[in-house]
C-alpha cells in the first residue's frame, strides 16, 4: 500500500460524514474465517444446499447442520479483527451511519457496532430461527440434540423446521434489509466497499447505487472487481493494515 493510498483514504473519511461501508468475506479472514468464494474455499469443497431441498429433505437438513457445526470446530471462537474494529470506531465517531455486510459471522456486532446499524443482506449464522413461526433459537441446544440424536430439534414453540438465520442458496433475499440498505446507501457522502468480490447481485449493486447518487466511492479488496472503473479509489492490499489507522481517527 503506498502512502499517497492510505492518505486519500483517510482524508476522504475526514471530509465524510455519512459514510457507509459494504463488507464482504474477505474482512473477515484474518479472524480465521474461511472466505467461502475464492479457490479452495467453502464452496469449493461443499455443494451448496439450496433452500428449496433442505426444507423438503430431511438428509439434506441433517447434512446442513453437520457442515455448520463442523465449521464451527473447524474455525474455533473467532474474534473481531482490524476491519471491524476501525469501522466499529468510526460508528462511535458518528461518521459512519450503517455497516452493510453480505458476512453472517456477527463479528460487527461483537466489535461494537449496535444491531441497529448492521444491515445483514446474507443473515446471521449464529443463531437459528424456525421457519415457521419466526422464533429464534440458539444453537447450543441444537447441538446438544443434534449429537445425541442425529436430528436436529424442532421449534419448541410450534414445532416447525429450524434453520440457521441466513439466507440459502435459492432464498429470496431479506426485504426489509434490502430496503434499509437502499435507504442508508442513497444517504451516503462515503461508500467503502471492504473485502467483497462484488460479484452476488443484488447486493453487489450498492457501491455503484452510492457512487451514481454523488457519493465517493473506495474499493478495498485483495483483487480486481468489476466496479473498479468507477471507483474514486482502490486499495489492493491487506484490509486489516488498510483500516488499522483508521482507529487513531478523532472528531
Amino acid at each position: 500500500m503506498t502512502r499517497n493510498s492510505q492518505h486519500e483514504l483517510m482524508e476522504l473519511v475526514r471530509g465524510s460524514s455519512r459514510c457507509v461501508a459494504f463488507t464482504g468475506a474477505g474482512i473477515s479472514t484474518e479472524c480465521g474465517i474461511p472466505d467461502f468464494r475464492s479457490p479452495g474455499g467453502f464452496w469449493s469443497k461443499n455443494q451448496p444446499i439450496y433452500y428449496d431441498d433442505f426444507m423438503s429433505d430431511a438428509e439434506m437438513r441433517r447434512e446442513s447442520w453437520r457442515r455448520r457445526f463442523a465449521l464451527q470446530d473447524e474455525v474455533g471462537d473467532v474474534k473481531p479483527g482490524r476491519g471491524h474494529r476501525a469501522l466499529a470506531h468510526l460508528v462511535k465517531l458518528g461518521r459512519m451511519t450503517h455497516v452493510i455486510t453480505q458476512n453472517i459471522d456477527n463479528l460487527h456486532q461483537d466489535s461494537g457496532v449496535p444491531s441497529d446499524q448492521v444491515i445483514e443482506l446474507h443473515g446471521n449464522t449464529t443463531y437459528a430461527k424456525c421457519m415457521a413461526c419466526g422464533e429464534r433459537h440458539e444453537l447450543p441446544p441444537i447441538r446438544e440434540h443434534f449429537e445425541a440424536s442425529g436430528e436436529p430439534p424442532g421449534c419448541t414453540g410450534c414445532g416447525g423446521i429450524l434453520k440457521t438465520a441466513t439466507i440459502s442458496f435459492g432464498q429470496a433475499m431479506p426485504q426489509e434489509e434490502m430496503m434499509q440498505a437502499e435507504a442508508a446507501t442513497l444517504n451516503a457522502d462515503l461508500f467503502i466497499s471492504i473485502g467483497s468480490s462484488l460479484v452476488v447481485y443484488p447486493a453487489a449493486g450498492f457501491p455503484l447505487i452510492a457512487k451514481q447518487n454523488g457519493a465517493a466511492l473506495v474499493i478495498v479488496n485483495r483483487d480486481p472487481t468489476e466496479l473498479d472503473q468507477y471507483a474514486d479509489l482502490i486499495i489492493r492490499e491487506d484490509i486489516g493494515t488498510v483500516m488499522d489507522p483508521l482507529t487513531g481517527l478523532n472528531n
